[in-house]
């Protein structure tokens, strides 16, 4: 290694190691097996198929260190009853699931921007996008070509949706279940490696989305040979949790932290997303969440670690003296994205129902980030969340679309086609310049048009169950009790349903795309010129005054004598009780006659009263 170049390789305590002497070591934790083999498929010295069997290194453990196997060997482990399973801490399987597992040199790809150190979190303005969808192609490789569009956009950081290695050809990754390889059909590992090298020398930050609290329902073999990988005594909505605080769970919780870091230190990843972290059930001691914030950020200060979490734990978001996060980073902020999406829509069925017509949480969710601090929601039927007011506002991130948001809905509709323009730019125009932490969803910007609904790729009865279970799940709401409307919900199994999800570039020329585009350059310029600095005072969450129904006024403390100032009228009735401006205005949307005009936004740094 010299001083312009850079390897970087995780020590894994299971999988497939190369050692210095070119031999491999394999390791795997099988506690339900006596004896466990190894077979290769692809030995290193052009011999045929073999099977050798491994050694008990005790407490479950079953290891070989062997010269048969080299780079590129294809291998399986091989159970007692004859099963084969693939490597549950693969790096690459080629065949998909079901198939081999290959032994990479991780050392081989050479980094090219070695002197990379990440950004400041202050700095992020995240963009959510879906490998497979973001170009025609679906790779790592050919999103490359869009990173200068995102930098000219004004993004720092690229989110990427899960790619670990998933059943099928298709799927938004949250059915993964070999979670260290990357999926086949966005490329190879170092394919993926191109790409965040290509991003770091843009500028760009990469956080990619994991998956902790489950594993997809096809092509898990743990439960054959591992079954304490998982407990009943804990239940989630994809069945039993997994056992990060029982009998042998040591293993557990060290095969889910070894994988964060090695995300981190094999991809030079500049941060994490964990998904549904309230679904990660651990009553130990020291919750698993806690260890992998304290042993990620041992391994790289400055690591951004962001959170879905439902239940709005303030807690894990809590700051030293000098406001660096002591744990996570931020959390994905739903209150704030319901308070806007139910403003823009008037939308009240499901959850939507607890923040319609509640304009104390409008402004509760833009000053201090979360609407529900300890209250009841109705719709869970118990308190949700904990004060955050003293958190400051880059805790949370805000947004108005993501994959949830857009996909869950029965034709994975964007607000692009069903909300007015003038609407669309009020939320925007609020969120993008929040002292929040902005996250776009892929195409948001140009105002695309296309939907994102939920697609999968299972075989045979699994398949025809999640169709048949998408449209029974809809039944439930009062405007799919028509059985014919239900039948035109696309069907997740179906290839054009994928292929509906691929962005058109193409429209990026096109009006009114062309004008989307660059009113949400304008925004983030604004935000990086002249919001930015101002937010680096800001130390916890504003104040906020209801002055009418959608109707708000917000303040954030810059200095003794300055203070931020977002005033709102997310509503399609002038506001006549919005006063004139008394400050330096920074941006207006909407018109002021009098009074706030209908889908009003005025930005303002005003002299304290």
């Amino acid at each position: 290694m010299t001083s312009s170049s850079l390897s970087l390789v995780h020590r894994m305590p299971q999988g497939a190691e190369l050692l210095p002497d070119g031999r491999v070591r394999f390791r795997l934790w099988a506690p339900d097996c006596g004896h466990v083999d190894l077979a290769l498929e692809a030995p290193a010295h052009g011999d045929g198929a073999l099977c050798l069997r491994m050694d008990a290194a005790g407490e479950g453990w079953h290891e070989l260190v062997t010269g048969h196997a080299g780079v590129g060997s294809r291998y399986r482990f091989a159970l007692p009853g004859g099963l084969h399973v693939p490597d549950p801490a693969s790096r690459f399987q080629p065949d998909d699931v079901h198939g081999p597992s290959e032994v990479i040199d991780p050392a081989a790809y050479v980094w090219q921007c070695p002197g990379w150190s990440g950004r400041p979190w202050a700095e992020a303005v995240l963009y959510e996008l879906h490998v497979g969808t973001f170009t025609a192609e679906g790779t790592f490789r050919a999103a490359i070509g869009r990173l200068d569009h995102l930098v000219a956009l004004g993004i720092t950081a690229i989110e990427l949706m899960p790619v670990a290695d998933f059943p099928g050809t298709r799927n938004w990754g949250y059915d993964g279940v070999l979670l260290y390889a990357p999926d086949s059909t966005y490329g190879r590992p170092e394919d993926l490696k191109v790409l965040v090298d290509a991003a770091h020398a843009r500028g760009l930050m990469v956080l990619l989305d994991v998956v902790y609290n489950h594993f997809g329902p096809d092509g898990n073999f743990l439960p054959g040979y591992a079954g304490s990988f998982f407990t009943d005594r804990h239940k989630t909505p994809w069945g039993a949790g997994i056992n990060y605080d029982g009998a042998n769970a040591a293993p557990v919780r060290e095969f889910i932290i070894h994988n964060a870091l090695y995300w981190l230190e094999e991809f030079n990843l500049d941060g994490l997303r964990l998904d549904a972290v309230h679904a990660i059930l651990d009553d130990s001691p020291r919750h698993v969440l806690d260890e992998l914030a304290l042993r990620a950020r041992a391994f790289r200060r400055g690591v951004h670690l962001v959170l879905e979490n439902e239940e709005n734990q303030a807690r894990r978001l809590t700051r030293d003296a000098g406001g660096v996060p002591l744990d996570y980073t931020a959390q994905w902020n739903d209150d704030l994205h319901h308070v806007l999406h139910v403003a823009a829509t008037g939308e009240q069925s499901g959850y939507y129902a607890d923040y319609h017509g509640d304009t104390a949480k409008l402004g509760r969710a833009l000053a201090e980030g979360f609407a529900f601090q300890g209250e009841l929601m109705e719709f869970r039927g118990a308190p949700r969340g904990e004060p955050c007011g003293g958190l400051p506002p880059s805790a949370f991130v805000a947004f108005i679309q993501n994959h949830d948001q857009i996909g869950n809905r029965a034709f994975g509709d964007r607000l692009t086609g069903s909300v007015a323009e003038a609407v669309l730019r009020a939320i925007a125009s609020v969120y993008l310049l929040l002292p929040q932490v902005p996250m776009l969803f892929m195409g948001e910007e140009w105002g695309s048009t296309q939907p994102f609904p939920f697609f999968c790729d299972f075989a045979g009865e699994l398949g025809d169950a999640v169709r048949k279970g998408r449209r029974e799940e809809f039944a439930r709401f009062p405007e799919f009790k028509d059985e014919a409307l239900r039948e035109r919900i696309p069907d997740p199994q179906a290839a054009a349903t994928f292929s509906s999800a691929k962005l058109e570039w193409s429209d990026l020329g096109k009006a009114p795309h062309a004008a989307w585009l660059t009113w949400y350059a304008r925004l983030l310029e604004i935000r990086r010129s002249d919001m930015a600095p101002l937010f680096a005072a800001i130390r916890r969450g504003g104040s906020y005054e209801v002055q009418g129904d959608a109707v708000v006024a917000v303040r954030w403390q810059l200095s003794p004598a300055e203070r931020l100032v977002l005033e709102v009228n997310l509503s399609p009735h002038p506001a006549p009780v919005v006063p004139a401006a008394t400050g330096r205005v920074l941006w207006q949307q909407g018109e002021w006659r009098d009074g706030a005009g209908p889908w009003f936004v005025r930005w303002s740094v005003a002299g304290a009263t």
